[in-house]
C-alpha cells in the first residue's frame, strides 16, 4: 500500500491511496484542472481512479469532486446526510453509492472503514484503508476524540492526523469570536495539544509513517505541530512530515 497528498489545508483537500491496481482518491477540494496538474505531479492520471470517497460536504473536500466524477466516470461513495446535504453538488454524477458510517465496504483491492466524526456538518465521515494486512488511517475535520475514533486509528501502519491550529494563536488572532469558537470547539478542528493527546492514547506499535494535515494558515506552523507530535512519539522531529497546501506530501510506501 502507498499513499500520497494532493494537498491539504482550508483552500482543498485530496488524499490518494493505492493498492495493487485500485486507486482511491478521499475528498477532492480542488477545481478539475488543478486536480489533473496535481496529480500529474504524482505520476498519476483521472483515468487511474477506481473511485472517490467523501468525508462530508464543506467545499475544501467536495469542491471538485462532481466534475472529476462526471467527467472520467468515477464513481463515488458518501454518506446519507452528505448527499442529503447538498444534492445539487452531487448531480449528474452516474455512479453514486451511499454508505452506512459504520459499515465496511470494499472498492477492489482496497477494504475501507468509515467511522463518524464530530464536526461542523450533516454526516461526516474519515476512513480508515486496509489491503488486508496493512492500515491507513485518516482522522482531520473534527473537533474533539472519541472513543470509537481512537479504537479505529489503533495499530494502523500510517496515520494522517489532523493539526489544525494552535489553540494560543487561534485566540490571538483577528479571527471574529465566532469564528474562533467554531473552529476551536467540539465540532470544529483539533488543535496541536488535542492531536498530540489522541496519539498518545493509541497503539503505535506498527506505526511507520505520522502525518500532520490540515494545518491552518493563520493560526499554525509546521513547527509547532512537529514538535507536539514529536514530542509524543519521542522521535526526531524530522520524522513526522507535515501535508501543504500547496503540494500535499509525495508517495509513501507502508511495508
Amino acid at each position: 500500500m502507498r499513499f500520497s497528498s494532493l494537498g491539504s489545508g482550508s483552500e482543498g483537500n485530496a488524499l490518494l491511496a493505492e493498492v495493487g491496481r485500485t486507486m482511491v482518491l478521499m475528498d477532492c477540494g480542488f477545481g478539475l484542472q488543478d486536480t489533473i496538474l496535481r496529480m500529474a505531479r504524482l505520476g498519476v492520471t483521472p483515468e487511474q481512479l477506481s473511485g472517490i470517497v467523501v468525508t462530508h460536504e464543506h467545499g475544501d473536500h467536495i469542491g471538485g469532486v462532481a466534475r472529476l466524477a462526471r467527467k472520467f466516470d468515477i464513481p463515488v461513495w458518501l454518506t446519507h446526510g452528505t448527499l442529503r446535504s447538498q444534492p445539487k453538488a452531487f448531480s449528474e454524477i452516474t455512479q453514486l453509492h451511499e454508505i452506512d458510517s459504520h459499515q465496511a465496504f470494499a472498492i477492489g483491492d482496497i477494504e475501507i472503514f468509515p467511522y463518524p466524526v464530530p464536526h461542523d456538518a450533516a454526516e461526516p465521515v474519515q476512513y480508515v484503508f486496509n489491503d488486508g494486512t496493512r492500515r491507513l488511517a485518516v482522522l482531520t475535520d473534527a473537533g474533539c476524540s472519541t472513543a470509537h475514533i481512537e479504537q479505529m486509528l489503533n495499530g494502523c501502519h500510517a496515520l494522517v492526523l489532523e493539526c489544525n491550529h494552535d489553540s494560543d494563536m487561534l485566540m490571538r488572532g483577528d479571527y471574529p469570536n465566532s469564528l474562533k469558537q467554531r473552529v476551536g470547539g467540539r465540532f470544529g478542528h483539533l488543535n496541536n495539544h488535542e492531536a498530540a493527546r489522541i496519539l498518545s492514547r493509541l497503539d503505535l506499535g506498527n506505526l511507520q509513517h505520522l502525518i500532520a494535515a490540515h494545518l491552518s494558515r493563520k493560526n499554525n506552523t509546521p513547527e509547532l505541530a512537529i514538535q507536539a507530535l514529536s514530542s509524543v512519539l519521542g522521535c526526531a522531529e524530522d520524522w513526522v512530515c507535515v501535508a501543504t497546501q500547496e503540494e500535499g506530501f509525495f508517495w509513501r510506501e507502508i511495508t
